[in-house]
């Protein structure tokens, strides 16, 4: 394919740019990043879930539902986006999330109060505010079915992904092997700090999902140098 340049994007990919590390994003406090970072570029994302207590096939126990997307770069991510100028990061996630998945903010608005994590990437002079909303299993529903009719959907949304809230029995499939999936910028540190902080799942659950998760990654890099 053609390298048709970026055009008028080329004033923002490089926040987009892949191949972050989740060093590269230090958590700050947010009053911090408002003053001492406010010239630095900001963005936010939100994570919309519902808790649940379905048991799939009779074995596994659903913890809830959490909304991800396939973005237009070909990575998992959150709903949301770069801040504008002077927009105040609630104000901007909200915007996005109209624009991203169609969500009606006079009934489901993001506010300071649904603010969970703020993370500073310096290499990128970037601000990442991340955000967390519970509604019930049936609103979840709804909004996902929503999605299509969103301004941005097959523009910046390819697609609504439920993160899968459970392991199988070999301890891999389900959400160890959704983490070693491409996701943008922190999007994947946010996943796991969201479902601590929200109390989907135990530091002890997470800890070994991620064990899982990275020995599988390890394996599968050694596959890939396998053949070149």
């Amino acid at each position: 394919m053609a390298d048709i340049g970026w055009g008028w994007l080329s004033q923002v990919e490089a926040f987009g740019r892949l191949g972050d590390d989740a060093k590269d994003f230090v958590q700050i406090d947010y009053e911090e990043s408002m003053t001492k970072f406010a010239d630095y570029k900001h963005a936010a994302h939100g994570m919309i879930f519902a808790r649940s207590g379905r048991v799939l096939w009779d074995i596994y126990k659903l913890k809830g539902a959490v909304m991800m997307q396939m973005r237009f770069d070909g990575v998992l991510g959150f709903p949301g986006g770069l801040v504008e100028a002077g927009e105040d990061p609630a104000d901007g996630l909200n915007r996005e999330m109209q624009e991203e998945i169609g969500l009606n903010v006079e009934v489901h608005k993001f506010t300071a109060a649904h603010h969970v994590q703020t993370c500073l990437n310096e290499k990128k002079k970037l601000l990442t505010h991340f955000f967390a909303m519970e509604v019930t299993l049936e609103k979840f529903s709804a909004l996902e079915a929503n999605v299509l009719q969103a301004p941005e959907y097959g523009i910046e949304t390819f697609g609504i992904v439920r993160v899968p809230l459970f392991t199988m029995g070999d301890g891999l499939r389900g959400l160890p092997a959704f983490l070693t999936n491409q996701f943008a910028g922190n999007a994947r540190t946010q996943l796991l700090f969201g479902l601590q902080y929200m109390q989907l799942l135990t530091a002890e659950e997470l800890q070994e999902v991620v064990q899982s998760s990275n020995k599988y990654l390890a394996q599968k890099q050694g596959m890939l140098r396998s053949d070149l």
